[in-house]
């Protein structure tokens, strides 16, 4: 083994990794892979998984914190709650 190889950081992290740095379920990992939202790439046949580049990772999450900025600039807290009056 180099010293290069020693030092360089993982390029592609399994589902489950994924998964714990969301702090979601795997099932929810696999269905934002599945549905097109987090892209990755199947390695291997039936068993061997699925694997997410770090960087694609890290573009997912700065893509969800926009998203919901977005959102919560659209929803004021409160805007959407109807008060009756009597």
């Amino acid at each position: 083994m180099t010293a290069s190889s020693t030092t360089t950081a993982t390029r592609f992290i399994q589902l489950k990794d994924v998964a714990e740095t969301l702090n979601i379920s795997a099932p929810q990992t696999y269905a934002l892979v599945r549905s097109g939202q987090l892209p990755a790439i199947k390695v291997g046949g039936r068993g061997q998984g699925w694997r997410i580049e770090v960087s694609v990772l890290e573009d997912f999450i700065q893509r969800m914190y926009a998203e919901t900025k977005t959102f919560v600039a659209a929803h004021p807290f409160g805007a959407s709650i109807d008060v009756v009056k009597n």
